[in-house]
């Protein structure tokens, strides 16, 4: 048995080989760098997501498409009804039921559509958390020392959450965007002039909608950037909590978690700003347009060329065509998903850990070896040519200063970490020609701060054994040769974990 530990930790052993334990988090925090800023180029992930959720997708268009059928053609049924009531004609009692009818139909499908997006954008949501989370799995501590802990957490939750709204954000869009032409063509069937004057504006308004597309996408990745810096920092803070404590740097600490914010703050005024300014233009072109269309059928209807019922239809229809707020929404929450989809493609972009087929030999016992080892965190090497032989059954322990190499030297051994050049061999087997399960048998971390997951003592033991039984704990623990101090805890095995006076190491 060999067991590489450093002072203040101890190792464990599992099958062959070492137990490599890090104790010094700090240079793992430290080398976490933050985000890109500069977003994959294609919109893979948010493409993947919609299609994920296609059936519920094409189910949210449909009753969004025909929500905005029954909102075209009720100004139709109410120009209708309207005129045959100036005439007193016996039918109108027929279209004031069907204009009832339709406005009840457009309740229950708002009602059905708030259902099916939801449940759409959850399901979606909780598929990339999934995903995210097996591939964050895979890669392996690379993924910590590249983004942080915290900043992984903000993807996984915000950040996974946002471009879960895709699917119902597009088909929403979708529906937004038929509105518009289904009442410009309306507009048309009435009197081709009405439509024709809303056309001579409607560039305006894409115009208008375009730059709201260009302005938001920049405010809002470095939006949700600068949440993930936030989140990492204070990840780290907690993580060093007894540490900064003892070292008197609270205040240090919460000035450098909270550096961000002023810039954080700045960002998202802007993305309020540049959705206000979209917003107030549309505010200040649609209802110009709508006056145009109005008039234009107002004199229209001075010549007898449409009805009263019409003249209202075409009023209708003309804040449909210019209802460019809905659009403005639906286009900023495509941005928002779009932004966060890319942030979490930088993380599915990290290539999982490889593992050979190799099986180590039934007669080896643990013996380590790093042959010339080089670690480098970015351009300067931590660990340079290392050359280190653990006999089978040794033990050894790494003495140095924060920042020197100790905890890396401790995951390459266990190959939570590969090195850049050189190899690390066990029982003379490459450990990246190690099958994985081979390699995590073979191979234990205890790190210098334990994560009780159970409830108690016992729950913790037993995690992931269906039922054991409380006699197979006690013989764990004794094999493990826990059962002396836990026998002295206060309620023994039934010690809650919040209370157990356990340290680190």
């Amino acid at each position: 048995m060999t067991t590489l530990t450093e002072p203040g930790g101890h190792a464990e052993q599992g099958g062959h080989g070492p137990a490599a334990t890090s104790t010094d988090p700090a240079t793992a925090r430290a080398r976490a760098s933050g985000t890109s800023t500069a977003p994959p180029a294609s919109d893979a992930l948010l493409s993947t997501t919609v299609r994920y959720s296609g059936r519920r997708c094409a189910a949210l268009v449909l009753v969004a498409l025909a929500t905005t059928g029954a909102n075209l053609v009720l100004p139709v049924a109410l120009g209708r009804a309207l005129d045959l009531l100036l005439t007193a004609d016996p039918a109108a009692t027929r279209w004031v039921l069907w204009c009832a009818t339709l406005m009840l139909l457009l309740a229950v499908l708002d009602a059905v559509e708030t259902v099916v997006g939801g449940t759409t954008s959850a399901r979606a949501t909780a598929w990339l958390r999934r995903r995210l989370t097996g591939h964050v799995l895979a890669v392996g501590p690379r993924a910590l020392a590249r983004y942080g802990p915290g900043d992984l957490v903000a993807r996984l939750v915000g950040n996974a959450a946002q471009a879960g709204t895709a699917p119902a954000t597009v088909a929403a869009l979708l529906a937004a965007l038929a509105g518009p032409v289904g009442a410009v063509v309306a507009l048309a069937l009435i009197d081709p002039w009405p439509a024709g004057v809303f056309l001579v504006g409607a560039p305006v308004l894409a115009l208008l909608l375009r730059g709201l597309a260009r302005d938001s996408t920049a405010c809002v990745t470095r939006y949700q950037e600068l949440q993930g810096r936030i989140a990492g920092g204070l990840a780290e803070a907690v993580a060093g909590a007894r540490t900064i404590a003892a070292a008197g740097t609270a205040g240090r600490t919460v000035a450098r978690v909270l550096r961000p914010l002023p810039e954080l703050s700045r960002e998202g005024h802007r993305m309020w700003r540049v959705q206000g300014r979209a917003a107030a233009q549309a505010a200040a072109v649609a209802p110009l347009l709508q006056i145009g269309v109005l008039a234009t059928a107002g004199a229209l209807l001075a010549r007898g060329q449409v009805s009263v019922g019409e003249l209202l239809a075409a009023s209708r229809y003309a804040v449909l065509a210019a209802g460019v707020g809905v659009l403005v929404g639906q286009l900023s929450g495509l941005v928002r998903a779009r932004a966060a989809a890319r942030r979490l493609d930088e993380v599915l972009a990290e290539p999982p850990l490889g593992y050979g087929e190799r099986r180590l030999p039934p007669s080896g016992c643990g013996r380590l070896e790093l042959r010339g080892v080089t670690v480098r965190r970015g351009t300067r090497p931590v660990l340079d040519g290392v050359d280190l032989v653990v006999p089978a059954g040794g033990t050894l322990a790494v003495v140095g200063r924060s920042g020197a190499g100790k905890s890396l030297l401790a995951a390459v051994a266990g190959r939570l970490v590969d090195p850049d050049e050189g190899e690390v061999r066990l029982d003379g087997v490459p450990l990246r020609a190690l099958d994985r399960r081979e390699l995590r048998a073979a191979i234990t971390h205890a790190f210098e701060r334990p994560a009780l997951l159970g409830d108690s003592i016992e729950d913790t033991i037993a995690l992931g054994v269906s039922r054991p039984s409380p006699g197979r704990v006690r013989r764990a623990a004794g094999a493990a040769r826990a059962d002396v101090f836990i026998d002295r805890l206060p309620h023994g095995y039934a010690t809650r974990c919040a209370e157990a006076p356990l340290s680190g190491g």
